[in-house]
């Protein structure tokens, strides 16, 4: 495990890339992640991790910080976690959310959120094992996110 330098934009462009194909979602290219994954990497608000060696990774997990009233400390959005397909279920995602967990902690964070689309139900087993609710602790209803593209 280690994190992402500023020089390695390119290959977290590629990852997400390939996120998307495999997973049929809208992404913008890998020329216009690398700079956008650049500035993501050096701000001290955020951080990529990679697991496995140089240049070719095996998976990432992107995680961005934010000011929130609901905790002391930033409250952190895991907005993304991919392990290559071969490789899932070797413990390589959860190496990744552990480490991801314990940045954030070190960092000060009181609360992790992670978006999962409804029928991805590997991805919402795999979070609820590793102690993600999508219930509001105290009541019986689901929480849901909301998008609008500005």
């Amino acid at each position: 495990m280690r994190f992402a330098e500023p020089d390695d934009a390119a290959t977290a462009a590629r990852l997400q890339v390939e996120f998307a194909v495999e997973f049929d979602s809208p992404t913008p290219s890998r020329e216009v992640l690398t700079p956008r994954f650049r500035d993501l990497i050096a701000h001290p608000a955020a951080f990529v991790l990679f697991a496995g060696a140089p240049p070719e990774p095996q998976g990432y997990a992107v995680v961005t910080l934010r000011p929130t009233v609901y905790c002391d400390g930033p409250l952190a959005v895991l907005d993304e976690l991919y392990v290559a397909p071969g490789l899932r279920g070797g413990g390589i995602g959860t190496a990744l959310l552990q480490h991801a967990i314990t940045e954030v902690l070190r960092r000060g964070g009181g609360e992790m959120h992670i978006n999962v689309d409804e029928d991805d139900v590997d991805a919402r087993r795999f979070y609820e094992r590793h102690g993600f609710v999508n219930v509001e602790p105290g009541t019986d209803f689901r929480m849901l996110c909301y998008i609008q593209e500005l």
